[in-house]
């Protein structure tokens, strides 16, 4: 039980990819392990249950960043996925590869071998796209179902239909040659459920004779020999022991879990590990550096329109029938993961790509940061796309990650989202809104200069949980690991592959883009 050649730790985006590639020799015995549970609860698979997942104890960790200086000192919630799928089972499951200048420009930065041209077959080979979208961008025969969603709200079209105040046209297709414009979104779901990438990947295989599967397990730091990765320690309901890997160990915990317990395994910035009382057993300066998320700010309005989702008397009907429309036809309200519309624009500062991205919500967003609220309305997140404030991920002294994002402190994302919410009022005040206008709850119409703005934004500005880039792949003094092998710099035997790796952040959601590094790690593993 205890000796595997493989050991995989995260069963996330990445993790169920490379557990599915590298048990698929059956010469190869793979272990990975979770440290959530299981995922086979109702409101993990019906879109609507995402409301149910954020800081639920049982499905997300749930941290919480460090002060924040440029945000009135607030400590910002970090969701992210603790169960099978790790964050795919409790995301939006927007669909967003990100725009091809992003991966050109890892090329560009010494990521040789991740150029736009080297990625996109293997998103293609990746994907099931049932919408019949053009093969030039899309694949057909991978396990990421993709689709749009069931029964879209019907103000969603009042959103697209007002992009023309600003001038954005209708995408159809945020996957193609260009992602400006409004549109509904595709998603990753299968006949009208989550398909997170446990469900893609893993659970398919699970019975798999070389693969075992460890939830409810937390690594608590990789076993090192000297330079060389030889295993990890675990802990679980039954105390703490050794898992020992013969060829590999492979870190796919998330921009959160894997410079962490590189960190916690003595693999560090040497000062900080001295200072969070941990051994050095390697100095690696760039393990949780280079910390990027995407910052963003909301607009809400209330509504008296049952057009919009929400609770009310009012919408009494539509709530009890929402049960048997989704059950026999998945339509009706359990059938939206919320953010169904979105899409990219250019505010003033932008260069050729689009440098904030919409997410609407055709429901009442609370204005008081509950996740339901009673009531109808509609509400619209903006968030910049490719921020230049950096953080980093501390190790506290009792082995906790501190997570400092450091927003706002370069001032053009602080300028970039005051536009980008100027543009997103330019929208709602479109005359497509006219039959459901109602009050706007925040920012609020007292709210209009640039500065007022961006008061409100240092009150109330969140992240849409995209954490990247701490253990970043490149050829700089702070590159974690290796981009033609995602090994770990002088480590024998360790690599990362998750988000953790990417050098800059992606313009879009990031779920897809982790699978694909999975993906690539996987056969850079088998290709020896």
């Amino acid at each position: 039980m205890g000796d595997f050649d493989y050991i995989i730790i995260g069963a996330g985006s990445a993790g169920c990819v490379l557990a599915n590639r590298l048990s698929a020799d059956p010469a190869n015995r793979v272990c990975v392990i979770e440290g959530g549970g299981s995922e086979r609860a109702p409101n993990v698979h019906v879109p609507a249950g995402i409301l149910s997942l954020y800081g639920n104890a049982k499905y997300d960790y749930a941290y919480i960043g460090t002060p924040q200086p440029e945000l009135n000192n607030r400590r910002i919630p970090v969701n992210r996925g603790k169960a099978l799928g790790g964050s795919s089972t409790i995301n939006s499951m927007v669909f967003i590869r990100g725009a091809s200048s992003d991966y050109d420009e890892w090329r560009d930065l010494g990521c040789t071998g991740w150029a736009w041209d080297d990625v996109l077959p293997v998103f293609k080979d990746l994907e099931s796209n049932q919408l019949n979208q053009s093969p030039d961008w899309h694949g057909f025969k991978g396990e990421v179902f993709v689709d749009t969603p069931r029964d879209p709200n019907p103000l969603d079209a009042s959103f697209i239909a007002a992009g023309r105040a600003v001038g954005l046209h209708e995408n159809r297709d945020f996957n193609g040659g260009t992602q400006e414009g409004l549109g509904i979104y595709n998603v990753t779901q299968k006949n009208g459920l989550r398909w997170s990438s446990y469900r893609a990947f893993l659970h398919p295989v699970r019975d798999r004779e070389n693969l075992t599967i460890l939830s409810g397990t937390e690594t608590t730091r990789v076993i090192l020999e000297g330079k060389r990765a030889v295993g990890v320690e675990v802990r679980d309901d039954q105390g703490l022991r050794v898992l020992r890997a013969r060829r590999e160990v492979i870190l796919s915990a998330g921009a959160i879990g894997s410079p962490s317990l590189l960190m916690r395994s003595g693999i560090g910035p040497a000062a900080m590990l001295k200072s969070a009382g941990v051994e050095v057993a390697h100095d690696l300066a760039g393990v949780g550096q280079n910390l990027r998320d995407h910052i963003d700010g909301m607009i809400t309005v209330r509504s008296k329109s049952t057009k919009t989702l929400g609770l009310s008397l009012a919408n009494l009907p539509a709530m009890i029938a929402a049960p048997f429309k989704f059950l026999f036809a998945r339509k009706g309200m359990l059938s939206t993961n919320y953010v169904e519309a979105g899409g990219f624009a250019r505010t003033k500062y932008a260069g050729t790509d689009p440098d904030i991205q919409f997410h609407f919500v055709p429901g009442y967003r609370s204005h008081r940061g509950r996740l339901v609220e009673y009531g109808h309305g509609y509400a619209v997140h903006t968030c910049v796309l490719r921020p230049k404030s950096v953080g980093e991920i501390r190790l506290g002294r009792d082995g906790q990650a501190e997570i400092d994002h450091r927003f706002f402190t370069d001032p053009q994302d602080a300028k970039t989202l005051v536009e980008g919410i100027k543009v997103a009022r330019s929208i709602f005040a479109d005359p497509a809104f006219d039959d459901v206008r109602g009050r706007e709850m925040l920012p609020g119409a007292q709210v209009q200069s640039d500065e007022e703005i961006l008061a409100y934004l240092r009150a109330e500005a969140l992240t849409v949980y995209h954490p990247v880039g701490t253990c970043k792949m490149g050829t700089d003094p702070l590159a974690v690991v290796d981009p033609s092998s995602l090994k770990v710099n002088g480590i024998e035997n360790l690599r990362v592959a998750d988000a953790s790796i990417m050098p800059t952040l992606i313009g879009g959601n990031t779920n897809v883009p982790s699978m694909m590094i999975g993906e690539r790690c996987a056969r850079m593993v088998l290709t020896g």
